[in-house]
């Protein structure tokens, strides 16, 4: 399946519509970039004009296949643009790959001009790689979070589901994308007609850069106990120093023994080995994601000795922390 060619990118001409231009990377998400196009198709005909227009370009400026294994034909290469357009990268899995040396150096050619530049789904890690969100707020989707966060300290990362700062957007990918454009359909032309988009889309509820991108945690656990969700919490914002089992307790007001029997009651397991699934969980990403040495996910991930956690790892996994780096550098080699 191929999508059909629109006319080349051209320079923006006053009177015409607003451009956007949308940057897809290898492996994409179809859903986050499908989500942003479809608001502002659905906008020209709810406003009875063309509003938007749009084009797709991307490094060679031939093909690009998204992460479903979908081809898509490209309108152009990594050319200038006009000041006014607004450039929305799209990318999925395996960014860092899909983030080459001369997509960065055109990034930071056409930033140069004061376009407004967004990055859809993973594509923040594309635009802090080029510098472009440099001391300013953020988002990316929330599996991407930790590497990001680890890599990338200048930007001000947020779990929301999408932010606005200056000329600088993102999104948390996925459906991040319909509140990020309802948005700024919402700026350009009002609330009614980004509300009419909303309708057009069955999308009742439209979420705003205040509303954060993860399940709530009673939510994510299936479990409504206020004091149990009070721990996770406490145990997912202290990774690097964990807090021990008797620590937490006393911070929900309860005891030692209470807490256990809390944990078991409702997921089976001790508190330590919950906070321990949840710091091996963020090793895997950092060792998946990014290229930081063992040593230095383990100490991130509040191990104090590498063979501590390569044991713990191997526990939970079946596998060491080194092999499963190496397993990450043979699929990259594919």
């Amino acid at each position: 399946m191929q999508t059909p060619r629109k006319p080349a990118v051209s320079g923006v001409e006053a009177g015409q519509p607003k451009r956007f231009v949308f940057v897809l990377l290898d492996k994409f998400t179809m859903l986050s970039y499908a989500s942003a196009v479809e608001c502002l198709r659905i906008a020209n005909r709810m406003n009875g004009e063309d509003s938007y227009s749009w084009t797709l370009i991307g490094e060679g400026g031939e093909t690009v296949t998204c992460s479903a294994g979908t081809t898509f034909n490209l309108d152009g290469d990594l050319n200038d643009l006009h000041r006014d357009d607004v450039v929305m990268l799209c990318s999925g899995i395996d960014v860092q790959e899909s983030t080459t040396k001369k997509l960065l150096a055109w990034l930071r050619r056409e930033a140069r001009k004061g376009l407004t530049i967004g990055g859809l789904c993973t594509a923040s890690y594309t635009l802090a790689k080029a510098g472009l969100l440099d001391g300013k707020r953020a988002t990316i989707h929330w599996e991407n979070a930790d590497s990001f966060a680890e890599e990338f300290d200048e930007v001000d990362l947020t779990k929301s589901v999408f932010v606005i700062d200056g000329n600088r957007l993102s999104t948390a990918g996925g459906t991040s994308s319909i509140d990020l454009m309802l948005k700024l359909i919402a700026n350009d032309h009002g609330e009614e007609l980004a509300n009419a988009v909303a309708d057009q889309l069955i999308y009742s509820s439209i979420r705003t850069d205040q509303d954060t991108q993860r399940l709530s945690i009673p939510t994510r656990i299936g479990v409504r106990h206020p004091k149990l969700s009070m721990v996770i919490q406490m145990m997912e914002a202290n990774i690097e120093e964990p807090i021990s089992p008797s620590v937490l307790a006393q911070d929900v007001g309860m005891s030692t023994r209470q807490l256990e029997r809390l944990f078991r009651r409702y997921l089976n397991r001790s508190p330590k080995r919950y906070y321990m699934e949840i710091r091996l969980q963020k090793a895997r990403n950092l060792l998946m994601q990014t290229d930081m040495s063992v040593i230095n996910v383990a100490l991130a991930c509040g191990f104090a000795s590498p063979s501590h956690f390569s044991k713990c790892y191997r526990a939970h996994y079946d596998t060491t922390p080194y092999r499963e780096r190496g397993s990450k550098a043979a699929t990259y080699k594919v």
